[in-house]
Order: C-alpha cells, then sequence, then structure tokens
C-alpha cells in the first residue's frame, strides 16, 4: 500500500466528526455503536452481517452480543487509535445493516434532558444511555514500581506502542478497563488515590453531570472541562466524566 493510500490516523475533532452522522461515537481513540436486537439469534446475525461489511477491516471490528443490543467498536489495534480505513468500515457496516432494517445508535434520545435544568429523578436511571468507555486511574509517586504489580495482578498487557514504565494497561481480552497512572509529587493522605474515569460523547457529558449532582454528588473541580469534570461521592470517592474535546 503506497503512503498516498495508506490509513491516516485521525486527531479527535475530525474522528468524533466523521462517525457521529452514522450513528457511531468517538471514545477513547475508538469508535462505538450499538444495534438493537430482539434474540440472540438476530444478534449474531446482525455481527456476522457487521464483519462481513467491514471487509479489510475486520480485524479491528469488535462485537459484544448481548440479548437486546450489539455492541460493536472498531480501532486499528496496530496503533490502538482509529484512522481513514475505521471511517470507511463504520460507514460500510451502517450502510449495510440499514438495508437489513437495522439502525447503529449511540443509545442517545432527542428527547432527554441536557444540562443543568435536567433534574427530574429520572436523568438518574441512565436508560438508556449513551456509548461509553470506563478507565482506572492510579495516582502513584513511583509509577515503575507500582505498575509491574497492577500488570501483573489483572494479567494485563502494554497498549500498543507504549510499553514505557509509566505508560497505560490493557486487558487483552477487552473485558476490563484500561487503568492509567498518574504521577503524584507528594503523598495524598486525605484523597482516595484511585479513581475513575467515564468516557462519555461530548453531547452527553452536561446530561451526566447533572444526573451525578442530583444524586449526591459534588463538583470538585472543573477547571479542565471540557475535556473532564472532577466529582466526588457524600464521601469522596471520585471520578472524572470525560470527553474528547479540549485536548487537542
Amino acid at each position: 500500500m503506497s503512503d498516498d493510500t495508506a490509513p491516516r490516523r485521525l486527531r479527535r475533532p475530525e474522528a468524533s466528526a466523521a462517525v457521529e452522522h452514522l450513528g457511531w461515537r468517538y471514545l477513547l481513540a475508538r469508535f462505538h455503536t450499538g444495534v438493537a436486537v430482539g434474540s440472540p439469534a438476530e444478534a449474531a446475525d446482525v455481527t456476522a452481517t457487521a464483519v462481513r461489511a467491514a471487509g479489510p477491516a475486520d480485524g479491528h471490528l469488535r462485537a459484544d452480543l448481548r440479548p437486546g443490543r450489539v455492541l460493536l467498536s472498531l480501532q486499528d489495534p496496530a496503533l490502538a487509535d482509529v484512522t481513514s480505513e475505521d471511517v470507511e468500515a463504520a460507514a460500510r457496516i451502517t450502510t449495510v445493516l440499514r438495508a437489513t432494517a437495522h439502525t447503529t445508535s449511540s443509545g442517545l434520545t432527542s428527547d432527554r434532558a441536557v444540562g443543568p435544568q435536567a433534574t427530574d429523578p429520572a436523568v438518574a436511571t441512565a436508560v438508556p444511555r449513551a456509548e461509553q468507555s470506563l478507565e482506572i486511574a492510579i495516582d502513584a509517586l513511583d509509577i515503575p514500581a507500582v505498575r509491574p504489580f497492577w500488570k501483573a495482578v489483572l494479567a494485563y498487557t502494554d497498549e500498543p506502542g507504549q510499553d514505557g514504565p509509566a505508560d497505560p494497561l490493557v486487558d487483552p481480552l477487552g473485558q476490563g478497563p484500561a487503568v492509567w497512572f498518574q504521577q503524584m509529587e507528594a503523598p495524598r493522605p486525605q484523597r482516595n488515590r484511585i479513581h475513575f474515569d467515564i468516557s462519555v460523547p461530548h453531547d452527553e457529558a452536561q446530561r451526566r453531570l447533572a444526573a451525578a449532582l442530583y444524586a449526591g454528588g459534588r463538583l470538585v473541580n472543573d477547571g479542565r472541562a471540557p475535556a473532564f469534570w472532577v466529582l466526588a461521592d457524600p464521601e469522596g470517592n471520585e471520578i472524572c466524566i470525560c470527553t474528547w474535546q479540549g485536548r487537542d
């Protein structure tokens, strides 16, 4: 394959815009979508159709079959990122599935409340919810010292292209959340040193923030929004609501 035709790695804003109209979402260097199904047999048929439509990018496709939904994602495994080839594959998959009366959807519905006005108790149910990706962040003073422990105890591997002593760890089977390490400058005994990062579509973040605050959460810091908001539960356990925005 020549340089002119080689798949091109996409920047975050470009990646998000390239697939949103197709019913896919860009989260953590991967394209995600879902397809509603009525049975496990239908889920298997949808998956087989998606694999055929992916064509030369079938090695980029991951499928998770559930009784009522098939979750699909695309990522170049050699780059741990999305490229123009993944956009083309998403378009083919969406087109072929539409021909069989199936719709690729992020899970969002147009009548859901968004923003601070979303204070109805139903907001906190998160059903139906958008596609999302979970990460675990571990704060450490000596990352090279603690990283081998987490790699061993979780049976995780290095992320492709990131095998340094402070780089993230990933589940080789794609079942568990990625683990990344945040450098601490001094011991911090008064706050938890492990927190969650939940990555959501950029236009889902305000609704999710409102739901968390309504459910008893507290906004700790929004200085890096819209990249992320830091929230805490009533006992101080922290989570970041993250989007791709504000990072490029």
